[in-house]
Order: C-alpha cells, then structure tokens, then sequence
C-alpha cells in the first residue's frame, strides 16, 4: 500500500525524535522535556495516519489539524531544549528545519483539502 508524502516525513521525523528522546534520557539525563518532545513528535504521524482512513473529508481536516498542533508543539519543545542547552545548535537546527517543514506541509494540505471541500459542496448545490 503506498503512503502519502506527509506519512513518509512524518514517519521519519517520528524516527529521530525517538533517537533524540534516547539521547536526552541516555547522555543528557533529561527525562521531562523529552518526554513531552517524544509524545507530540510522534503524534504527528499517527495523526496523519488516521487522517488517511478517515471518515469523512472534515474528519480528513480534522485530523490533520491535530497532527499540526502537534507540530507545532513539538517545535516548541525543541526551541525550549535548545535555549535550556540540553541539544547544540547544529542539532535543533536541523531537526526545527523538519518541524518546519512538516508545518508547511500540514497547513498545505489543510487549506487544499477545505477548498476541495467547498468546491465540492458547491458543486452539490448546482
């Protein structure tokens, strides 16, 4: 079964979140923050993947909603372990690069699948 593109990213930002999360507990001896980075940095994945077996086109946004918010909020616990110095700057710029860009992505696809779906519903209409 093939995957859409934002599973895929989301999949493999999920995996080095996890390493971070080893990283933090293992090296660094930092199990708050990095817990709360483990649980929003893969709740976006498995946000997406229910979003590709939802219900209905708004269950579809919706989802995909809640994996952003989780973006979001994982990009705010990288910036928090980045200025408390638990990660250097090479790392947490790398990894807030794919935070971005799955933001960018999510808000994308968000904002095609609403004009699709008011499209569609006007097009019901006629």
């Amino acid at each position: 079964m093939g995957h859409s593109v934002v599973y895929g990213k989301s999949l493999n930002f999920a995996l080095r979140i996890v390493k971070a999360y080893q990283y933090l507990n293992d090296e660094k001896a930092e199990h708050i923050l990095s817990k709360q980075l483990l649980r929003s940095g893969t709740a976006i994945g498995a946000m997406v993947c229910e979003a590709e077996f939802a219900e209905s086109a708004n269950d579809f946004v919706h989802k995909l909603h809640i994996a952003l918010k989780e973006a979001n909020e994982t990009a705010y616990w990288l910036l928090l372990l980045y200025k408390s110095e638990y990660i250097d700057a090479s790392s947490y710029e790398s990894i807030d690069q794919d935070a971005k860009e799955l933001i960018k992505l999510l808000v994308c696809i968000i904002k095609t699948s609403k004009e699709n779906n008011q499209k569609k519903k006007q097009a019901e209409k006629i």
